[in-house]
């Protein structure tokens, strides 16, 4: 019996979900390997529902991979037909790990131009700002630069 269990209505989500989708994985002559698990399992990791295709002729065959793969990769069965099985399981929640020396990435600024004669109305123009860059009063693009340090300091 699978790890997960879902409503018949869930179940028919799954299906809407999955009908334009294409095979992922493909099950050869040797049945069931374990590189096929792997691959399965890389594939549920990555986009949670997939299609498997099943090269083999028999129907009972094909009915006890689908549930086999699903008991080994803690996924439900959403469908089987002809020769395709359906697969789902929820994706993992994905973690970014913070990187403390990481510099600030580039920022679009908004520079107003103002025209010479009164009451019209100013040029807007968005410059993106690199890490490295900084804007000057009149709205141009200077690379920033390089702080001399101290002789003294180094020295120490």
């Amino acid at each position: 019996m699978p790890a997960i269990t879902l409503t018949p209505a869930q179940r028919k989500i799954h299906r809407a979900e999955a009908h334009h989708l294409d095979p992922v994985v493909h099950i050869g002559n040797d049945g069931l390997t374990p590189a096929v698990r792997k691959e399965a399992d890389a594939a549920l990791k990555a986009h949670g529902l997939i299609k498997i295709r099943v090269l083999s002729d028999d129907r009972a065959l094909r009915e006890s991979m689908l549930e086999q793969l699903a008991d080994a990769l803690d996924a439900a069965p959403i469908q089987h037909i002809g020769k395709l099985l359906v697969l789902w399981r929820p994706m993992p929640e994905k973690t970014r790990a913070a990187d403390e020396e990481r510099k600030p990435g580039p920022k679009d600024v908004k520079v107003l131009k103002f025209g010479k004669r009164p009451g019209q109305k100013p040029e807007i123009k968005v410059v993106r700002v690199l890490g490295n860059q900084r804007l000057t009063p009149g709205g141009q693009v200077k690379r920033a630069k390089v702080r001399q340090k101290s002789v003294k300091k180094s020295q120490g």
